[in-house]
């Protein structure tokens, strides 16, 4: 074979790459990619491999796992745990790291380099006692006084991947320039052979998981109703015991477990994608709940830090959306006398600012991801229409499925004591601020370049109007702006009240656009078929600007797909 070749070069790196590979799983599964091609393959998976490293960034890694660099593997992960640590050294911190990991593929065997490498370099590393939800990970950095963690952890991406995110001493995820400094220190390693290592390092005892159990558990009114009957699904994850424990510690009754889901997998085998935003992911608990009568499901993702509602409708049950669950869980606050600062991502409905405004409280809104909602000065309640939330960013400074799920619940029973459901919650909340109703239109790239031209044909030529509505302002976030970072992404607020916001996604090929309308609720009327009669002019006006925006992002090309 011909090594002056492009195919000739791969191979050389591969190869290269093997001989350093502590793992004899991917260093097998590299060689025999290098064997096929050399006898004729196709080279276009393992050139993927290794087009480029996989970036860290301000959500630390999360990729494929495999080998070569732009996949997620012992060597990658190595890598990021000396950098972390030269960066933290750098710093004048001289730990401890508090290290989590969930149950996917090789979560466990990452976290135990990562406390390797720690140690090695002079930092202890103390490592959860098992696969656990990322907030117990983002809960133990303050509760232990660590300088940092590292929660091994791919949230709810398919099973095939894997992630490394990291937090500092103040318990929320990183940003820049932390990302920037890791990310240079991450360049500066050599050998990982050469990377001095320690076994010392620290398995924790259930402590901090009592711990934290406690304060969660404690977030509860003690005095207030327990009737309910709740469907409980983890979603083949990590959250399972630990939700059934809290729930007992606040005085509920065990939850009806979705049993094919509840025992951690991490081939993720009764869903075709592991997040119950997708569609089919919740059928299974949807229909334990048909069966029992539940008064309520509750879901959370594989590593617990999201958490998914669901209520009967009247053409049965039927999924709330992350910015319900968000008004709903802000409004009980707001009822209860929780003061402080209210904070949402630019993403999620508006709905919250004006709660917050009508009850006196300050308002925040930040670029998407909690790593910037939890850096809001004062907050009390944060969260992102993408099913996360944070109500107790004194305990946990992260988007926390559990304790969430907690509260909702509790939220449940209260009005279940008195005759109402979440949803005659919603319909009064519609009633007091007009129907903000929201969703979403997502386009699907083969070419990343196409998502590079759409942006710039929208700023090129900026509409006058979608689905119907003025384009009263169009902001440019590329420009900062109204206290925001920049960041890629145009807003068009609409007649009305509603907006459109148009991003590049921050971790799939997709153009996303995130839709609001806000109509009227007749207050003439009964408030159930007013607030019926506002959600059909809602969805119609919704539909329009799907019609509208898809053919803007998505020239004739079959490359593209509309989700």
């Amino acid at each position: 074979m011909d090594h002056s070749t492009p195919r000739g070069g791969l191979v050389e790196r591969a190869r290269a790459w093997a001989i350093a590979d502590p793992d004899p799983v991917t260093r097998a599964e590299l060689e025999e990619a290098i064997r096929a091609i050399e006898a004729g393959g196709d080279p276009v998976d393992l050139a993927d491999a290794f087009a480029g490293t996989l970036e860290f960034g301000t959500a630390g890694l999360r990729g494929a796992l495999g080998p070569g660099p732009n996949r997620m593997n012992r060597v990658v992960v190595a890598r990021a745990a000396a950098g972390l640590a030269a960066y933290l050294l750098a710093n004048g911190e001289t730990g401890p790291v508090v290290i989590g990991y969930d149950a996917r593929h090789n979560s466990d065997v990452f976290a135990r380099d990562t406390a390797e490498i720690m140690q090695g370099a002079g930092l202890d590393a103390l490592v959860l006692p098992s696969a656990l939800p990322t907030p117990v990970l983002a809960f133990a950095i303050r509760h232990l006084e660590a300088a940092a963690g590292v929660m091994v952890t791919a949230s709810h991406n398919p099973p095939q991947d894997n992630g490394y995110k990291v937090y500092l001493g103040d318990g929320s995820q990183i940003v820049s320039p932390a990302d920037v400094e890791i990310a240079a220190q991450i360049a500066t390693i050599g050998a990982i052979a050469d990377l001095p290592r320690s076994d010392a390092w620290t398995t924790l005892g259930r402590e901090v998981l009592a711990a934290y159990l406690a304060a969660t558990s404690a977030l509860v009114d003690t005095c207030g109703p327990r009737g309910l009957s709740v469907v409980y699904t983890p979603m083949h994850g990590v959250g399972g015991a630990t939700v059934q424990r809290v729930m007992g510690l606040a005085g509920f009754a065990a939850p009806t477990i979705v049993e094919p889901q509840f025992a951690p997998d991490p081939t993720f085998p009764t869903v075709a994608f592991p997040n119950p935003e997708e569609p089919g992911a919740m059928d299974l608990a949807l229909a334990a709940a048909a069966e029992v009568d539940a008064d309520i499901v509750v879901a959370n993702d594989p590593d617990a830090d999201r958490a998914a509602v669901a209520v009967k409708g009247p053409h049965g049950w039927q999924m709330l959306r992350g910015d319900e669950v968000g008004a709903l869980l802000a409004d009980f606050l707001l009822r209860t006398g929780v003061h402080g600062t209210y904070a949402c991502s630019i993403v999620s409905s508006s709905l919250l600012g004006k709660m917050a405004a009508a009850h006196g409280q300050p308002f925040a809104e930040t670029l998407t991801g909690f790593k910037w909602i939890a850096r809001v000065p004062g907050l009390v309640f944060g969260y992102e229409e993408a099913l996360g939330y944070c109500v107790a960013p004194h305990q946990v400074k992260d988007k926390d499925g559990v304790s969430a799920l907690l509260r909702i619940v509790e939220l449940a029973a209260l009005l279940k004591a008195s005759g109402q459901t979440l949803t005659d919650r919603l319909e009064e909340i519609a009633a007091a601020y007009g129907l903000h109703a929201t969703d979403q239109l997502s386009v699907r790239v083969a070419d990343l370049s196409l998502i590079t031209q759409a942006m710039a044909d929208l700023r090129a030529a900026p509409p006058t109007s979608l689905g119907g509505l003025a384009v009263e302002r169009v902001d440019d976030l590329a420009l900062g702006g109204d206290g925001l970072p920049p960041t890629d992404g145009l807003r068009y607020r609409l007649a009305g009240g509603g907006r459109v916001i148009v991003r590049p996604s921050g971790t799939e090929p997709k153009v996303k656009c995130y839709l609001e309308v806000v109509v009227p609720v007749e207050a003439d009327e009964p408030r159930t078929e007013a607030v019926a009669a506002a959600r059909i002019v809602a969805a119609g006006r919704l539909d329009a600007l799907r019609q509208d925006l898809a053919p803007r992002l998505s020239p004739t090309s079959p490359s593209l797909t509309k989700e």
